[in-house]
């Protein structure tokens, strides 16, 4: 399963730059680059390890060669994660750059928790697990919140299902929900032959299998959006468009011989002594 992991990720990729995906997901195509180059590497240092000879070395090449891929592949994974979000609200412009300065602030907050919560009491090349998880975990979280908003936002969006965007974020919140349901069935001392291993990588496979499909199918340029100009989301994206716009400043001079205040407090007063005028009148 491990080795048609490997094959399924190259066909993804070849599909992928095929269609020129690449130049809407510039680092989804990094990502991919990454799974390309580093699974064939992966699976001779474990295979390597079978043997007497090469049990020790490789099992150190392995070590730090994995948890150098999966850190890399954090960090791309905060940045797929924007040009998704940025994708989905490319038709919104202000929403987009209004939403993209929340979003890198979230991303910010996010690893900043992840790594205050980390126990930190191992040391030496231990150390470096704790950290990748710990990004891991803290990506994995904003891959499922991205999931649902596009989830929630697809009808005001105008965003189809069968967009490469709503595709990429609902293969990786599939891997994060499958990651997290592995980490709390994995065990100190796992193996990998046992069931739960077997889904995991069905999982895996399924997803990727997704994307391939993805890539496959024609995709038509995204034509302007037509939207009422009462609508809710146009209303959001003028407002947005217009917070942190510096517009042309405007000086309004009051006339100095009027007051509009005591114009208004005049006419109320002339009214009412009027209206008193003709009941006295009447009754009389």
């Amino acid at each position: 399963m491990t080795v048609l992991e490997f094959v399924l990720w190259t066909v993804l990729a070849i599909v992928f730059w095929k269609k020129k995906l690449q130049r809407r997901f510039p680092y989804m195509s990094a990502y991919l680059a990454l799974h390309v180059a580093s699974s064939p590497v992966l699976i001779l240092l474990l295979e390597l390890q079978t043997y007497s000879w090469g049990k020790l070395v490789c099992y150190a090449a392995y070590f730090y060669v994995f948890y150098a891929v999966y850190i890399a592949s954090a960090v791309l994974l905060f940045f797929i994660c924007m040009e998704v979000f940025r994708s989905a609200l490319s038709a919104f412009s202000g929403l987009m750059k209004f939403g993209l300065v929340i979003f890198r602030w979230a991303v910010l907050a996010s690893v900043l928790v992840s790594l205050y919560t980390i126990t930190y009491s191992h040391r030496g090349a231990l150390f470096i697990p704790d950290v990748a998880f710990g990004l891991m975990r803290s990506v994995s979280i904003l891959e499922l919140c991205l999931l649902a908003f596009l989830c929630l936002s697809m009808n005001a969006l105008k965003l189809p299902v069968r967009d490469m965007a709503f595709g990429i974020a609902l293969g990786f919140g599939l891997l994060s929900a499958n990651d997290m349901v592995g980490a709390a069935l994995v065990k100190l001392h796992s193996s990998l032959t046992e069931p739960f291993q077997f889904i995991y990588q069905a999982v895996v496979l399924l997803t990727i299998g997704m994307w391939i499909a993805y890539s496959a199918i024609p995709h038509p340029a995204r034509q302007p959006m037509v939207v009422p100009a009462n609508s809710t989301i146009y209303r959001w994206n003028e407002i947005a468009s217009a917070l942190g716009h510096h517009g042309t400043q405007v000086a309004v001079v009051q006339p100095a011989n009027s007051s509009f205040f005591l114009t208004d407090v005049e006419k109320v007063v002339d009214k009412v002594l009027t209206r008193n005028l003709r009941e006295s009148e009447t009754k009389s």
